[in-house]
């Protein structure tokens, strides 16, 4: 079971901050699907909880065909078409609310919180240039507590899954970044930390990490970075890391040896 963490804690800031929270229901995907409305959590009925997030991880509106016959693939049409409106019957009488429907489609009602949104709006803000000052508040970070729907193995939600991860990834390192450019080094170092240590073979993570740190002045623990990176690399992959990273740290290393060298004289005089 994960522990709760800072990022769920953001999702929640983030649903208070709502206008006419009070009247306006939220459902989580992350670790759910669950259903809170009005402060209080509402049961989701077995039968109902697929129809929720497969509408929700679908943009919000599908098709009542593809819904029923993706989520119902056993049994003809119209046995599907049955299980359909079974499952939109038990979420009204559990005083769930959240899908409007009519003859051809189904669709979240206008609104509705959904905790998955608010993290790809906060990601995309990072990835696109766009975050605010409070976007780029330093979390600490455990990415392997973003269990979408957690238990679920169907095909469309491990797309979305991964989909997630990466766009949590590209995210972080892009905070980590506009950290570094603020000057909040620690927190850029933390987060790309965060990056690479959800997958250590990324490099554009590793990068990231080692663009902290040179930043921050500290070629040292650059270099350690990138010889950690390469014995990885050469041990899993039978290869080196790409010419970018290495140009990167010879790129540093050529600008930044007068100024060592001037700051060791001065020490040893």
């Amino acid at each position: 079971m994960h522990t709760p963490n800072t990022l769920t804690a953001q999702f929640r800031e983030s649903l208070a901050r709502v206008p006419g929270q009070g009247d306006t229901p939220a459902l989580h995907l992350i670790g759910g699907p669950r259903v809170v409305h009005r402060g209080r959590r509402l049961d989701v009925p077995e039968g109902s909880k697929r129809l929720l997030a497969f509408v929700a991880l679908n943009g919000g509106r599908v098709e009542r065909r593809h819904a029923a016959g993706t989520l119902w693939p056993s049994g003809d049409d119209l046995r599907a078409a049955g299980n359909l409106r079974s499952a939109l019957w038990r979420l009204k009488a559990a005083g769930i609310d959240l899908l409007d429907s009519d003859k051809c489609s189904l669709a979240m009602r206008e609104h509705t919180v959904v905790d998955l949104y608010v993290l790809y709006g906060w990601a995309g803000r990072l990835i696109g240039g766009t975050a605010t000052g409070e976007d780029l508040s330093a979390l600490k970070w455990r990415t392997d507590a973003l269990d979408l729907l957690p238990g679920w193995y169907d095909d469309w939600v491990l797309l979305e899954r991964e989909r997630v991860r990466q766009r949590l990834l590209h995210a972080l390192e892009a905070l980590s970044r506009q950290l570094g450019r603020a000057g909040r080094h620690a927190e850029a170092v933390e987060s790309a930390l965060v990056a690479v240590g959800a997958e250590p073979l990324r490099e554009s993570a590793q990068r990231a990490l080692i663009e902290a740190h040179l930043a921050e002045g500290n070629l040292i623990e650059a270099m350690r970075t990138y010889d950690a990176y390469r014995e990885l690399t050469r041990r899993e992959l039978g290869v080196d890391p790409g010419r970018e990273l290495s140009d990167l740290i010879a790129r540093f290393c050529r600008t930044a040896a007068p100024r060592l060298r001037t700051t060791a004289s001065a020490a040893r005089n």
